[in-house]
């Protein structure tokens, strides 16, 4: 059984379909490279996954020992059921969206601080001073975390810096320790690297190797073509809101089976 399971997920937006009935897989540990032209179903994909969108038919589930989660785009879920799904996909976005009023050590730590609180709420048979003991407790064990995050991403020393004081590989560099933060079963990359000039791609794409070298299940949504065929161990070909080819790196880019994917290499190299 795949630790990831992705049945029949499609969306639409009004009349446009933009998922088709996606059906996909993963196993712990894996990095699946998403790759395919714009407004192929790529990023609705990962939104789908997170929660971020809600899709209008499928199921999700993570076979996993603590997860064990499963999703259906169907049931009604309550917001606080929906923010615990979501605390399953770690999304690193393209555009940073970091908080600016707050420095790269606080926006790490700000939603571990969150997630703290809300779980000591829930415990309704303490006083209000152990209550307040325990919030001492965590947020000091999660400032330890959230110093180690931003050092295994190479930023020990900008964690006291602000969004607008860092290059934006810094600030992605930030999002990818802020999603690692929670730690997810599953950390998902939506072009990690658009944003940046080829120096600062090279930064994290460094990063994201490091993650896989350390065993992270991840999804990455890129058009880094060279990146996608030295990291991922499977590449998945998004086209007209379905899966139109996949399989291991050399077969995808060598040997496409498939008309579109084939159509699609040509015009990238361009």
């Amino acid at each position: 059984m795949a630790y990831l399971e992705v049945t029949n997920l499609r969306k639409s937006f009004g009349k446009t379909e933009v998922l088709r009935g996606i059906d996909f897989s993963m196993e712990r540990g894996e990095v699946v490279a998403v790759i395919g032209a714009s407004g192929g179903g790529k990023t609705t994909f990962l939104r789908c996954l997170n929660f971020l969108e809600r899709a209008d038919l499928g199921d999700i589930l993570i076979n996993d020992e603590k997860e064990g989660l499963a999703f259906s785009a169907t049931a009604g879920y309550s917001d606080r059921q929906i923010r615990q799904m979501r605390l399953s996909f770690g999304l690193v976005f393209q555009s940073f969206n970091l908080f600016p009023q707050y420095t790269a050590l606080k926006n790490v730590l700000l939603p571990m601080n969150l997630r703290a609180a809300e779980a000591i709420r829930k415990n309704k048979g303490i006083s209000f001073s152990q209550r307040r003991a325990e919030r001492k407790a965590a947020y000091a064990e999660n400032g330890v975390r959230a110093k180690e995050l931003l050092a295994e991403v190479g930023l020990a020393d900008k964690m006291g810096h602000y969004p607008c004081e860092l290059s934006g590989g810094q600030q992605q560099r930030v999002a990818i320790a802020r999603a690692l933060a929670q730690s997810p079963a599953i950390l998902c990359f939506d072009e990690p690297t658009s944003a940046l000039d080829p120096l600062l791609t090279a930064e994290v794409l460094h990063v994201i190797r490091e993650l896989k070298e350390a065993g992270h299940t991840m999804i990455v949504v890129t058009h880094e073509m060279k990146f996608a065929r030295e990291v991922a161990d499977r590449v998945v070909f998004f086209a007209d809101g379905n899966i139109e080819e996949e399989g291991a790196p050399e077969e995808v880019f060598d040997h496409p089976k498939s008309e579109k994917t084939r159509a699609f290499f040509a015009q990238s190299l361009e």
